[in-house]
């Protein structure tokens, strides 16, 4: 079936109480893979690109692999900017078919974050694209992106933000953190019931790569909608090609070791959609 936004999914999963995986893709391959597990487990799925990913390969590119894979599957299928770092990139993703945006303003102080987020916002929602926008720091490393992760989302300002802005979903801050985990972070669980309570829109948990599966369920209880999988992603991805070449150093073809990446990935994203409840899912 063709692309979807994400804004049904989402909205399914905040009613019915499980959370949309929405997972990381660096190249064919993941795409193939994220597509694959959620046909595997008939789940609604979002692939998402980051920035940095899109100066990699650009947003056409990944438009063009995620929309023929969506449209060879039977399930919903959303493509999503991931931490878009400026309005003219969320202007790139809508123009090349991107199904879902967000601009990632949450480094700014919250007048600054208002101001950036509004626009992307008016230009994306007369064309039927959902704005995700953030607000509260999750720590650690997304690509080019850092932050120190030193503040929880206020629900207070949040009300605010979401009012101003018009966002269709809220990426949150309560204690998870970009990239490889040093240790188990201290997550705040009761912080994401009093934003589910407060505000109208699904929330988002980034920063999910590593966190023990009962502490993701526990958020998804509270009222997490959206979960964000990528470094783990990666990593599993290169194992598996190290592994191959590993045990056969004589190995030049891509497509060989590919397959093994993709395979691995697709196990991955199988696991963590059973962990976000949403197996099964893919008809609402």
């Amino acid at each position: 079936m063709p692309l979807v936004t994400s804004r049904a999914m989402l909205q399914a999963a905040r009613e019915g109480g499980y959370a949309v995986g929405a997972f990381n893709a660096e190249n064919m391959e993941m795409v193939q893979a994220i597509v694959a597990a959620a046909e595997e487990q008939h789940a609604p799925v979002i692939i998402q690109t980051t920035s940095s990913t899109l100066r990699y390969g650009s947003p056409a590119l990944f438009y063009g692999m995620a929309a023929a894979a969506a449209r060879a599957a039977g399930v919903p299928v959303a493509l999503h900017l991931d931490h878009g770092d400026s309005l003219a990139l969320a202007a790139e993703a809508l123009r090349e078919g991107y199904s879902s945006v967000m601009i990632d303003g949450s480094r700014l102080p919250l007048e600054e974050n208002i101001a950036f987020t509004r626009p992307v916002v008016a230009f994306c929602e007369p064309n039927g694209v959902p704005v995700e926008g953030e607000l509260g720091h999750v720590g650690g490393k997304e690509d080019d992106m850092e932050s120190g992760g030193d503040g929880y989302t206020d629900p207070d300002e949040a009300e605010r933000f979401v009012r101003e802005t018009g966002v269709s979903s809220l990426a949150v801050g309560v204690g998870t953190a970009h990239g490889v985990y040093a240790s188990a972070p201290v997550l705040n669980v009761p912080l994401i019931a009093v934003l589910r309570g407060r505000l109208p829109v699904p929330l988002v948990l980034h920063g999910a790569s590593g966190l023990e599966d009962e502490a993701v369920r526990a958020c998804i209880r509270s009222g997490i909608s959206k979960v964000n999988f990528a470094t783990e992603l990666r990593q599993a991805y290169t194992q598996a090609v190290r592994a191959l070449l590993s045990e056969e150093p004589e190995a030049f073809d891509p497509k060989k070791y590919g397959k093994a990446a993709r395979a691995a990935v697709q196990a991955l994203v199988m696991e963590r959609m059973r962990v976000c409840g949403c197996c099964g899912r893919a008809d609402g």
